[in-house]
C-alpha cells in the first residue's frame, strides 16, 4: 500500500509531524525538530471515476511538526494532521458533498491522522516510514516510503506518493463506478525550529 500528499496553495495549512519515538533508556543527542512550511507545502488527492476525468483536490490546512535524528533515523517519527472541512475539489457544492457523511463526515470526524510506529532508513535518500492511518474513525496500517532531499537553504524536503484503499475506512459511496483507490501525493519541505 502507498501512501502520498499533493501540493497544497501557500497560506494553506495542512497537518503534518514527525514526533521523536526514542526507545526509553537509549543515549545520544534528542531528534531535532523541524516545523512544515506552509508556503512549500502540498497535499492532494486523485480518484477515478467511470465516464469522467479524474477528479483531483487538495487538503488546504494541516499542522505538525517534525523530530528527526540523523545518526539514528529509528527514532524519528511522524504524526500527521489534516482538517477533513479543508478539502477543495474546485467546486464548492462538489467540496461540500465530499465533507459530506458520504464521505469524510468532516463533522463528525474533523481530522485525517497518520501516526507512525517504525521509521526506518533504505538508503541515503529514502525512508520507510510505518504507523496507522485513520480516516472517518477507522483505523488501519499504513507504510510508505518517503523521498527525503536536503534543500541548499537548509530545509528538508519529503516527497511521498501512495494510495489506499477507500472501502478499508468504510467510504463506500458509488463504488464500484467511483474507483475504490485513491492516490495520495505529499510534497513538503520543513526548517528547523
Amino acid at each position: 500500500m502507498k501512501f502520498g500528499l499533493l501540493n497544497i496553495a501557500p497560506g494553506l495549512r495542512a497537518g503534518l509531524a514527525f514526533v521523536a519515538a526514542a526507545a526509553a533508556g537509549s543515549t545520544g543527542a534528542a531528534p531535532s525538530l523541524w516545523s512544515l512550511d506552509p508556503a512549500r507545502t502540498h497535499i492532494g488527492f486523485e480518484i477515478e471515476a467511470a465516464g469522467y476525468s479524474p477528479t483531483k483536490g487538495v487538503f488546504h490546512s494541516f499542522d505538525g511538526r517534525i523530530a528527526v535524528d540523523f545518526e539514528h533515523p529509528e527514532r524519528s517519527s511522524v504524526a500527521f494532521h489534516v482538517q477533513s472541512q479543508s478539502v477543495d475539489v474546485g467546486s464548492s457544492s462538489f467540496s461540500d458533498y465530499i465533507r459530506s457523511a458520504v464521505f469524510l463526515d468532516a463533522m463528525r470526524f474533523p481530522t485525517m491522522d497518520f501516526v507512525s510506529s517504525n521509521v526506518r532508513k533504505l538508503d541515503d535518500h529514502t525512508i520507510r516510514v510505518a504507523g496507522d492511518l485513520t480516516l472517518v474513525g477507522v483505523t488501519r496500517p499504513l507504510t510508505v516510503d518517503v523521498m527525503v532531499r536536503r534543500e541548499p537553504r537548509g530545509a528538508l524536503g519529503f516527497d511521498v506518493e501512495t494510495r489506499i484503499d477507500r472501502l478499508d475506512f468504510g467510504m463506500n459511496a458509488g463504488f464500484p463506478l467511483v474507483a475504490r483507490e485513491v492516490v495520495l501525493k505529499i510534497s513538503t519541505e520543513a526548517v528547523p525550529l
